[in-house]
Protein backbone atom coordinates (compact mmCIF):
# COMPACT_ATOMS: atom_id res chain seq x y z
CA UNK A 1 0.00 0.00 0.00
CA UNK A 2 1.47 3.41 -0.94
CA UNK A 3 2.32 5.84 1.81
CA UNK A 4 -0.15 8.70 1.82
CA UNK A 5 0.66 12.37 1.97
CA UNK A 6 -1.05 15.62 1.11
CA UNK A 7 0.39 18.58 -0.79
CA UNK A 8 -1.36 21.86 -0.10
CA UNK A 9 -0.64 25.61 -0.23
CA UNK A 10 1.29 26.92 2.74
CA UNK A 11 -0.62 28.68 5.55
CA UNK A 12 0.79 31.13 8.08
CA UNK A 13 0.43 28.42 10.73
CA UNK A 14 3.01 26.37 8.77
CA UNK A 15 5.77 29.00 8.96
CA UNK A 16 7.44 27.69 12.13
CA UNK A 17 7.37 24.09 10.88
CA UNK A 18 8.91 25.02 7.51
CA UNK A 19 11.60 27.17 9.14
CA UNK A 20 12.47 24.23 11.39
CA UNK A 21 12.58 21.81 8.44
CA UNK A 22 14.85 24.11 6.41
CA UNK A 23 17.15 24.61 9.39
CA UNK A 24 17.26 20.86 10.02
CA UNK A 25 17.70 19.59 6.46
CA UNK A 26 20.20 22.06 5.00
CA UNK A 27 22.98 21.32 7.55
CA UNK A 28 22.46 17.61 6.83
CA UNK A 29 23.96 18.37 3.40
CA UNK A 30 26.57 20.89 4.57
CA UNK A 31 24.49 23.85 3.40
CA UNK A 32 24.49 25.92 6.56
CA UNK A 33 27.32 28.39 5.96
CA UNK A 34 27.23 31.79 4.27
CA UNK A 35 25.70 31.94 0.81
CA UNK A 36 22.96 29.36 1.37
CA UNK A 37 19.16 29.75 1.48
CA UNK A 38 19.07 28.81 5.17
CA UNK A 39 20.00 32.45 5.89
CA UNK A 40 17.30 34.05 3.70
CA UNK A 41 14.97 36.37 5.60
CA UNK A 42 11.93 34.59 4.14
CA UNK A 43 12.70 31.35 6.02
CA UNK A 44 10.79 32.64 9.06
CA UNK A 45 7.83 33.98 7.04
CA UNK A 46 7.35 31.65 4.11
CA UNK A 47 3.60 32.19 3.80
CA UNK A 48 4.00 35.96 3.47
CA UNK A 49 7.02 35.65 1.16
CA UNK A 50 5.12 33.46 -1.30
CA UNK A 51 1.91 35.50 -1.20
CA UNK A 52 3.59 37.76 -3.77
CA UNK A 53 2.58 37.86 -7.46
CA UNK A 54 3.60 34.83 -9.53
CA UNK A 55 4.75 32.97 -6.42
CA UNK A 56 3.49 29.86 -4.67
CA UNK A 57 4.72 27.62 -1.88
CA UNK A 58 3.34 24.23 -0.96
CA UNK A 59 3.82 21.95 2.02
CA UNK A 60 3.79 18.17 2.28
CA UNK A 61 1.70 16.86 5.13
CA UNK A 62 1.98 13.30 6.40
CA UNK A 63 0.01 12.05 9.40
CA UNK A 64 -1.17 15.66 9.97
CA UNK A 65 2.43 16.90 10.28
CA UNK A 66 4.25 19.21 7.86
CA UNK A 67 7.27 17.21 6.67
CA UNK A 68 8.47 19.25 3.70
CA UNK A 69 7.81 21.95 1.20
CA UNK A 70 8.75 23.59 -2.07
CA UNK A 71 7.81 26.58 -4.15
CA UNK A 72 8.33 28.80 -7.15
CA UNK A 73 8.83 32.53 -7.49
CA UNK A 74 10.31 34.91 -10.05
CA UNK A 75 14.10 34.55 -10.29
CA UNK A 76 15.68 37.50 -8.49
CA UNK A 77 17.45 39.76 -10.98
CA UNK A 78 16.50 37.36 -13.76
CA UNK A 79 14.49 37.51 -16.97
CA UNK A 80 10.72 37.99 -16.50
CA UNK A 81 9.99 34.58 -18.04
CA UNK A 82 12.23 32.69 -15.58
CA UNK A 83 11.08 31.39 -12.22
CA UNK A 84 13.14 29.67 -9.58
CA UNK A 85 12.28 26.41 -7.85
CA UNK A 86 12.91 27.43 -4.26
CA UNK A 87 13.33 25.93 -0.83
CA UNK A 88 12.31 22.39 -1.68
CA UNK A 89 13.32 20.43 1.41
CA UNK A 90 11.94 17.28 3.01
CA UNK A 91 12.43 15.58 6.35
CA UNK A 92 13.36 11.88 6.17
CA UNK A 93 9.65 11.02 6.79
CA UNK A 94 8.82 12.55 3.39
CA UNK A 95 11.64 10.92 1.43
CA UNK A 96 11.24 7.86 -0.73
CA UNK A 97 7.42 8.01 -0.79
CA UNK A 98 6.90 9.94 -4.03
CA UNK A 99 6.45 13.31 -2.34
CA UNK A 100 9.40 14.86 -4.19
CA UNK A 101 8.03 13.96 -7.62
CA UNK A 102 4.55 15.08 -6.65
CA UNK A 103 5.87 18.37 -5.25
CA UNK A 104 7.94 18.94 -8.39
CA UNK A 105 4.84 18.47 -10.55
CA UNK A 106 2.79 20.82 -8.37
CA UNK A 107 5.48 23.52 -8.52
CA UNK A 108 6.01 23.21 -12.28
CA UNK A 109 2.25 23.33 -12.88
CA UNK A 110 2.11 26.55 -10.83
CA UNK A 111 5.05 28.00 -12.78
CA UNK A 112 3.30 27.30 -16.07
CA UNK A 113 0.05 28.80 -14.78
CA UNK A 114 1.98 31.97 -13.82
CA UNK A 115 3.24 32.22 -17.41
CA UNK A 116 6.88 31.36 -16.82
CA UNK A 117 8.72 29.76 -19.75
CA UNK A 118 11.77 28.46 -17.88
CA UNK A 119 12.42 27.19 -14.37
CA UNK A 120 15.85 27.58 -12.77
CA UNK A 121 17.26 26.06 -9.60
CA UNK A 122 20.43 26.10 -7.57
CA UNK A 123 21.74 23.24 -5.46
CA UNK A 124 24.88 21.75 -4.02
CA UNK A 125 27.20 18.87 -4.79
CA UNK A 126 26.18 16.02 -2.50
CA UNK A 127 22.44 16.56 -2.81
CA UNK A 128 22.39 13.52 -5.10
CA UNK A 129 18.79 12.37 -4.61
CA UNK A 130 17.54 15.89 -5.30
CA UNK A 131 19.65 16.15 -8.45
CA UNK A 132 18.36 12.79 -9.66
CA UNK A 133 14.80 14.14 -9.24
CA UNK A 134 15.68 17.30 -11.16
CA UNK A 135 17.12 15.27 -14.03
CA UNK A 136 14.12 12.90 -14.09
CA UNK A 137 11.91 16.00 -14.26
CA UNK A 138 13.73 17.24 -17.37
CA UNK A 139 16.13 19.79 -15.88
CA UNK A 140 19.52 20.13 -17.56
CA UNK A 141 22.74 21.34 -15.98
CA UNK A 142 24.05 24.86 -16.48
CA UNK A 143 27.71 25.87 -16.18
CA UNK A 144 27.03 29.06 -14.24
CA UNK A 145 24.33 30.63 -12.08
CA UNK A 146 21.52 32.82 -13.41
CA UNK A 147 19.96 35.87 -11.79
CA UNK A 148 21.19 37.10 -8.45
CA UNK A 149 19.87 34.98 -5.61
CA UNK A 150 22.74 35.67 -3.23
CA UNK A 151 23.30 31.94 -2.82
CA UNK A 152 26.96 32.16 -3.78
CA UNK A 153 27.84 28.87 -2.06
CA UNK A 154 25.64 26.78 -4.37
CA UNK A 155 27.73 25.04 -7.01
CA UNK A 156 25.20 23.23 -9.21
CA UNK A 157 22.69 25.00 -11.47
CA UNK A 158 19.82 23.62 -13.57
CA UNK A 159 17.24 24.91 -16.05
CA UNK A 160 14.02 23.47 -17.46
CA UNK A 161 12.11 24.71 -20.49
CA UNK A 162 8.45 24.79 -19.42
Amino acid sequence: MPTSFLIRPIAASDDAAMASIIRHVMPEFGADGPGFAIHDAEVDRMCEAYAQPRSAYFVVERDSQVVGGGGVAPLQNGDADVCELRKMYFLPAARGIGAGSAMMQRCLDAARAFGFRRCYLETLTGMDAAQALYKRSGFTALCAPMGGTGHFSCDRFFILEL
